[in-house]
């Protein structure tokens, strides 16, 4: 496997439609930085959030995850409360290439202030918007702003195309739009 690099993000990306929207570039001013970086790409956070509650005592069931748990919010600025997290979305859709993994990782923006960005890999053949959670670790209320960088995308090419990609099998979380909770 290697890293492929800002030339192979963006022919893959312009050509392929890879990432849409493709943003050819930083951009910082005024902003948590987005856009394609060296050897990655940083994606923006949509305005769509379900920020966790626990009005109604619920337990957190992966198995069977009550939609009740959130609050939902189309906002620019999503506060979190202290020691919980909310869901969102990229505002990019992605199409992964049957022999490249992507890993996620957050911004060090956030991280440096106590907010911890979680996406899991981006299966080889997978496509869709990227459900983020960010995590307040702190004891205090954090903001997330939308249309801003959220977190980093590093793109792994293997040596061939995997023998069964996310897409043949027909993952659940196959063309996913908007924010998706966890399914069985």
């Amino acid at each position: 496997m290697s890293i492929m690099s800002d030339k192979w993000i963006r022919e893959m990306s312009k050509e392929h439609g890879m990432i849409e929207p493709f943003v050819d570039g930083q951009v910082r001013k005024d902003n948590i930085s987005y856009g394609l970086s060296s050897y990655g790409y940083d994606a923006r956070v949509a305005p769509e959030f379900k920020i966790f509650t626990n009005v109604d005592s619920a337990i957190v069931d992966p198995k069977d995850f009550s939609p009740k748990s959130f609050v939902d919010r189309d906002t620019d600025v999503c506060i979190i409360p202290p020691n919980s997290f909310a869901l969102a979305r990229t505002v990019e859709y992605f199409r992964i290439p049957k022999d490249v993994l992507v890993i996620c990782l957050g911004k060090s923006t956030y991280a440096r202030c106590g907010i911890i960005v979680n996406v899991t890999p981006l299966e080889p053949g997978w496509e869709g918007h990227v459900t983020l959670e960010f995590s307040n670790t702190t004891p205090l209320p954090a903001k997330i702003y939308a249309n801003e960088g959220a977190c980093q995308f590093l793109f792994l090419q293997g040596n061939e195309p995997c023998e069964v990609a996310y897409s043949d099998r027909q993952g659940k979380y196959q063309g996913q739009r908007g924010v998706t909770l966890p399914k069985l």
